[in-house]
C-alpha cells in the first residue's frame, strides 16, 4: 500500500521565479524566489543593507537553487532580468570566467558561485517582463522590494568588500 507522505511533486518539472530590487542603485536592496514543485510551494527572501539590483537578482537564483536538496534535477527558472538570462544563456558567463572577468565584469564572486552551484542541475533560464501580468513573478517582486524595506538588513560581503578596495 501507498501512503501519502506530503505534496504530490512527482513527474512535475521544477518551476523557480526569481527578483531582484535594490532602493538607489547602489542601496538598500533584497531578492525574493518562489519555487513551485507540483502542490508545493515555497518562498524565499532577504534585505541587504548595501548593493545593486543586478547582485539581487543574481542572488535571488543563488539562494533558490542552494535551498534544493536533490540534485541532477530540471530546473525552469523565470526571471524578468535580461542580464542574468543573457549571461546564462547566450554563454556570456562562460567568456567571463574564461577570460577571468576581463574588462571590469561585475559581480564575479556570486557568478562564480552561481556556477559552481549550477553543474549540479538542468538549468533552462525564460524571461519573463517585470511589473506585469504574472502572479508569481509579482509576487517575488513584493518579496525582494519588502525584503529591501526591512529593518534586518545584512550585509552583502561581495559588494562592499569591492567596493572598499576602490
Amino acid at each position: 500500500m501507498h501512503k501519502e507522505t506530503g505534496p504530490k511533486t512527482e513527474g512535475h518539472p521544477l518551476k523557480i521565479y526569481t527578483d531582484g530590487s535594490s532602493r538607489g542603485n547602489p542601496g538598500p536592496g533584497g531578492y525574493g524566489a518562489v519555487l513551485l514543485w507540483g502542490d508545493a510551494k515555497k518562498e524565499l527572501s532577504a534585505g541587504y543593507r548595501l548593493t545593486t539590483n543586478n547582485r539581487m537578482e543574481l542572488l535571488a537564483v543563488i539562494k533558490a537553487l542552494e535551498s534544493l536538496t536533490k540534485k541532477n534535477i530540471s530546473v525552469t527558472i523565470y526571471t524578468d532580468s535580461q542580464y542574468v538570462v543573457n549571461s546564462v544563456e547566450k554563454k556570456w558567463l562562460d567568456n567571463w570566467i574564461r577570460t577571468d572577468f576581463k574588462g571590469g565584469k561585475k559581480n564575479k564572486d556570486l557568478w562564480l558561485h552561481f556556477h559552481a552551484i549550477s553543474k549540479h542541475f538542468k538549468l533552462r533560464f525564460i524571461w519573463v517582463k517585470g511589473h506585469a501580468e504574472n502572479t508569481w513573478n509579482n509576487r517575488c517582486d513584493e518579496l525582494a522590494t519588502s525584503a529591501a524595506d526591512g529593518n534586518h538588513l545584512l550585509v552583502d560581503e561581495g559588494y562592499e568588500e569591492v567596493k572598499s578596495e576602490e
